[in-house]
C-alpha cells in the first residue's frame, strides 16, 4: 500500500514537472526563437530599402573647401 502511495506521488510529481516547467519552456523558447527571426526579417528588409533608396538618391561628391576656409595651426610655446 506505502509503495502504491509513493509511485503515484512520483508520477505527480513527474506530471507536474513536464506540464508546468518542460512543455512552458519549449513553447517560449520557440515563440522567441520565431520573433528574433521575424524581427530580422524586418532589419534585413529595412536594410534593404535603405540601400536602395541611396543608391537612387545618390548625393554629388563633396568638394574639398578651399584653402581659404582653413587658418593654419601655430604651436604656441
Amino acid at each position: 500500500m506505502f509503495k502504491l502511495l509513493i509511485e503515484l506521488f512520483l508520477f505527480y510529481l513527474l506530471y507536474k514537472f513536464i506540464f508546468e516547467f518542460v512543455i512552458p519552456i519549449f513553447r517560449t523558447t520557440r515563440e522567441v526563437k520565431k520573433k528574433m527571426n521575424e524581427f530580422q526579417q524586418n532589419m534585413h528588409k529595412h536594410a534593404e530599402s535603405s540601400r536602395t533608396s541611396n543608391t537612387n538618391n545618390e548625393k554629388p561628391h563633396v568638394s574639398k573647401p578651399k584653402s581659404d576656409d582653413y587658418i593654419d595651426f601655430e604651436e604656441i610655446k
